[in-house]
């Protein structure tokens, strides 16, 4: 649920709240009513707060997650989490799919090597020889770890292969 945050009079801000299509905005307020606001939002969930001034900076530092967006204050960059160069809104939509498709890679990875130690470190420790006879020399063991790695590597570049699949 987008909410618009302003210093900006409630004429500006509401033409603006239109354009991005909000239905909620506040208008006239302090840097510090912006980040009281925030910490309100806070307790029904996380708030983004996308700011580019000094005022925005106290809102920036209380929300979960500060972007400063296009040629922002110095204040405002150095109190975000993020940085976006352009001063484009969809630029926020793009940072949050780029952020689940790095975070799925990420648990893809994670479970993939797990899953792989789990198996291979008993294996190359001879714990299943006794029982299975099955045992691995130490080189191919040292082999097949590099494998995987180069494994996990490949699956994380696939983010950017599917960032040029979009275009």
């Amino acid at each position: 649920l987008p909410i618009m945050l302003t210093g900006d009079n409630k004429a500006t801000a509401a033409k603006i709240a239109k354009n991005l299509d909000m239905t909620e905005f506040y208008a006239e307020l302090k840097p510090e009513d912006k980040a009281r606001i925030v910490k309100t939002y806070q307790e029904k969930g996380n708030v983004l707060f996308i700011g580019d001034g000094v005022n925005d900076s106290p809102a920036l530092a209380t929300s979960n997650l500060g972007i400063a967006i296009g040629g922002g204050t110095s204040v405002a960059i150095n109190t975000a989490d993020v940085v976006l160069v352009n001063s484009n809104p969809s630029d926020v939509l793009a940072l949050i799919e780029i952020s689940k498709r790095s975070n799925r890679k990420m648990k893809q990875n994670l479970w993939f090597g797990a899953g792989y130690n789990i198996v291979a470190i008993p294996v190359a420790a001879g714990i299943f020889y006794p029982t299975f006879g099955i045992s691995i020399n130490p080189l191919a063991a040292a082999v097949l770890m590099s494998i995987s790695t180069v494994v996990v590597s490949i699956n994380a570049m696939g983010l950017k292969y599917e960032k040029a699949q979009e275009k």
